[in-house]
């Protein structure tokens, strides 16, 4: 008898920590890629803006809920697209409300990602 209730006691702290909610994971820039790389072609003005490429922004979007995440985002997009050639600033600018996706700070290639992300987070938290 003592020995089937260490079992649902072992069984019960088993289940108890496949359960717990784990910690959320840092977006990583590799991730932010990989969201946006069907947005490219568009981006360079040498393709359409397809359901891939609003897909994967509207993914990144979900994905980068806190202002770390959404100022690593930002981040890596800036330097992405400093180092691809016939990036379209503008075009790129215009994207996520394309694709219906509300972007709370100024997306170009002078936005302070640091300030302006955590900013204007703060200011979508007060409304």
């Amino acid at each position: 008898m003592a020995r089937s209730g260490a079992l649902v006691v072992l069984a019960l702290a088993v289940f108890l920590v496949a359960a717990a909610p784990r910690a959320t994971e840092a977006l990583t820039c590799g991730q932010v890629v990989s969201f946006l790389q069907s947005c490219i072609p568009y981006a360079r003005g040498t393709g359409q803006l397809t359901g891939a490429c609003c897909s994967g922004v509207r993914s990144l979007n979900a994905a980068a809920k806190t202002t770390p995440d959404r100022q690593t985002a930002c981040s890596c997009l800036k330097s992405t697209v400093a180092g691809l050639k016939g990036i379209q600033t503008g075009t790129v600018a215009g994207i996520p409300g394309k694709c219906g996706v509300s972007v709370p700070y100024p997306i170009s290639a002078t936005v302070d990602c640091s300030n302006e992300v955590r900013l204007s987070l703060e200011k979508m938290d007060e409304n």
